[in-house]
């Protein structure tokens, strides 16, 4: 029988999973250039320099992606969380120096939402992960 907790997580997961999926994809598939132009504007202030700015600019569409697919299947997702955790640092990091504080408290959203999907993370039944391991689990047994 399946868990209101559980469903819960999933939603969550997958919502959150799609949102940085499609955020590094929509950024991707358009003009990069025009992001990048927006990442280097908004950094202006920042006390950074500008080759930094630029390689954050091409490798964040990338990692957005990356995370929110693996988030988005339930692959990895325990590193994935991490991971995105971990990116969401960087760029709070970067908007802080900028002192753009609207973003950066935007940005604490998402700190809060990854906090509370790697702290319930035991919830996350439905994924690939938890199907490996029960498939494993069974393999295992029968040997």
């Amino acid at each position: 029988m399946t868990r209101n907790d559980e469903i819960a997580y999933l939603l969550l997961r997958l919502t959150l999973g799609a949102n940085l999926f499609l955020h590094g994809f929509a950024r991707l598939i358009g003009d990069h250039s025009v992001f990048a132009a927006y990442m280097e504007k908004q950094m202006h202030n920042a006390p950074l320099p500008g080759f930094l700015v630029h390689f954050v600019a091409v490798v964040l569409p990338w990692c957005e992606g990356a995370v929110g697919l693996l988030m988005f299947l339930g692959l990895w997702t325990s590193l994935a969380l991490i991971a995105g955790s971990l990116l969401m640092l960087t760029l709070q990091i970067g908007t802080c120096l900028a002192e753009n504080w609207d973003v950066a408290g935007g940005q604490l959203i998402y700190v809060l939402l990854f906090f509370v999907l790697l702290t319930y993370y035991e919830r996350n039944r439905w994924s690939i992960d938890r199907y490996w391991e029960a498939r494993t689990g069974a393999e295992k047994v029968q040997t």
